[in-house]
C-alpha cells in the first residue's frame, strides 16, 4: 500500500517538473525570439519607405507583411500549445491582396501589435526565468568547486556572501538553491501563462473585430446569393422560358395546320399546348418569387413605385437615400412590402397605405402602416409569418404593432453593409 502511494507521489511530483521544465524551455525560447521581434519595426518602416524608390516597396511590403504573419503564426501555435488550447489556422498569404489590402487587413494589424507585445512580455519573462533556472545550475556546480576561485576574488552566494570552507558552500548554497528553485517553481508557470495568454490576445481578434468580420462575411454571402438569384433568373428568362415559349408556338402552328379529321391526334395537341402554356404560366411565378425582373429592371424604387401605384388600397411611398444594396435584401424588401399591401387590401379594411424605406446604421428599414381595423392574428394566414421567415433568413428583425381598431404597423430591419 505505501509503495503504491509512494509511486503515485512520485509520479505526481514528476510531472508537476515536467510542466516546469515546458515553461521553462517556452520562456527561454521566448527570449531570444522577442529579442529578433525587435527588428520587426525597422524592417516594416524600411520597407514601406522603398515605395519612394521606383515603387519597390508594393512588392516589399506585403511580403515583408506575409513574414511577420508566419513569424507571429508560429508563436501563436507555441502559446496555444502551452496553454492546451485548440486554435484554427489564419490565412498565411497577405501578400496577394497587394499593399493597400495588406494596410486594410486587421489580421495585419494585429500582427503589428502583438509585436509590441511580445517585446514587451517575451524579454522580461525570458531573463526571469533564465535567472532562475541560470542561477539553480551555476550554484549546484559552483559551491562544490568553491576552493578553485581564488581568494582576492572568492565565490560569493546570495550575491554577498563570500564562501571560504564546505560549510558555508554547502549551507548558503543549498539556501541560493532552494530559494531560487522555490521561486522557479512559483514565478516560471505563471509568467509562461502570462506570456502566452498576452499573445493570443493580441493576435486573437477583439470583439469588435469579430463584429466586423461576421458582418463582411454576411455581405460577401448576401452579394454572392444575390449574384446567384440574378444568374438564376437570367438563365430561367433567357434559357428556359425562350425554349417553352417555342415550344408552345410551334404546339399552336401544328394545331392550326391539322385537318378538323384528326381527332384524337388533335386532342394531344391540344393538351400538349396547354401544358405546354401552364408551364411558362408557372415559371413565370417561380421567377417572380425567386428574384422579380423588375428590381434587375428599375431597382428597388422604382419596383415598389409600380407596387404602390397597382396596389388594391391608396398607398403613398417614401424612399430614402439607400445607396447599394445586396440583392437578397432587395428582393425581400419587395415581398416583404407586397405582402403587407396585400393584407392591407385583403384583411384590414384600410383605406390608406404608408410606406417608408431608408438606410440606417448598417441596415434597411422597411416600414408600412395602415389606417385599417387592426388586430391582426399571424395564425389566420394573413401572410405574416412568411415575412418573419424571410428576416429570419437574413438575421434581422420584425416588430408588429396592430391593436384591435388599428393602426396596423409593421417595421421590418435587414442587416446590410454596403
Amino acid at each position: 500500500m505505501r509503495s503504491a502511494v509512494g509511486a503515485i507521489r512520485l509520479g505526481v511530483v514528476r510531472e508537476r517538473f515536467r510542466e516546469i521544465w515546458r515553461n521553462v524551455r517556452y520562456l527561454i525560447v521566448g527570449l531570444p525570439t522577442a529579442m529578433v521581434t525587435m527588428l520587426v519595426p525597422p524592417i516594416l518602416a524600411a520597407a514601406a519607405l522603398s515605395t519612394a524608390f521606383g515603387g519597390l516597396g508594393f512588392v516589399l511590403f506585403p511580403r515583408a507583411m506575409a513574414g511577420l504573419r508566419r513569424w507571429a503564426e508560429w508563436h501563436r501555435r507555441r502559446a496555444a500549445a502551452l496553454l492546451g488550447r485548440e486554435i484554427a489556422a489564419r490565412r498565411m498569404r497577405p501578400q496577394e491582396k497587394g499593399i493597400r489590402g495588406v494596410l486594410n487587413d486587421r489580421e495585419a494589424r494585429r500582427d503589428v501589435r502583438w509585436v509590441f507585445w511580445n517585446v514587451v512580455t517575451g524579454i522580461p519573462a525570458g531573463m526571469a526565468a533564465l535567472a532562475c533556472v541560470g542561477t539553480v545550475v551555476f550554484t549546484t556546480v559552483a559551491a562544490p568547486l568553491w576552493w578553485v576561485f581564488p581568494q582576492e576574488a572568492p565565490l560569493r552566494l546570495l550575491g554577498v556572501v563570500p564562501v571560504t570552507g564546505w560549510g558555508g558552500a554547502l549551507a548558503i548554497g543549498g539556501v541560493q538553491v532552494a530559494v531560487f528553485a522555490a521561486l522557479a517553481y512559483w514565478a516560471v508557470p505563471r509568467l509562461a501563462a502570462f506570456h502566452a495568454t498576452r499573445c493570443l490576445a493580441a493576435l486573437e481578434p477583439s470583439a469588435e473585430d469579430r463584429l466586423a468580420e461576421v458582418t463582411e462575411s454576411r455581405a460577401g454571402v448576401l452579394d454572392a446569393h444575390g449574384a446567384e438569384l440574378r444568374r438564376i433568373e437570367r438563365d430561367l428568362h433567357d434559357g428556359t422560358q425562350a425554349r417553352l415559349v417555342a415550344i408552345a408556338m410551334r404546339l399552336g402552328v401544328a394545331r392550326e395546320a391539322l385537318p378538323d379529321d384528326t381527332g384524337e391526334l388533335a386532342d394531344l395537341l391540344r393538351e400538349a399546348h396547354e401544358g405546354a402554356e401552364e408551364a411558362m404560366t408557372e415559371l413565370r411565378d417561380v421567377i417572380r418569387t425567386m428574384y422579380p425582373p423588375i428590381l434587375a429592371d428599375r431597382g428597388l424604387s422604382g419596383a415598389l413605385a409600380a407596387l404602390t401605384a397597382r396596389a388594391g388600397v391608396p398607398a403613398g411611398i417614401e424612399v430614402g437615400e439607400l445607396g447599394r444594396l445586396p440583392a437578397a435584401v432587395e428582393a425581400a424588401a419587395y415581398f416583404i412590402v407586397a405582402e403587407s399591401l396585400t393584407n392591407a387590401a385583403k384583411h384590414s379594411a384600410a383605406t390608406q397605405v404608408r410606406v417608408r424605406i431608408t438606410r440606417a446604421q448598417g441596415g434597411l428599414l422597411v416600414e408600412v402602416e395602415d389606417n385599417g381595423i387592426g388586430g391582426m392574428d399571424e395564425t389566420r394566414g394573413t401572410g405574416v409569418m412568411g415575412i418573419r421567415r424571410r428576416v429570419a433568413a437574413l438575421d434581422g428583425t420584425l416588430n408588429v404593432s396592430s391593436p384591435v381598431g388599428g393602426p396596423t404597423a409593421l417595421s421590418v430591419e435587414l442587416p446590410c453593409e454596403s
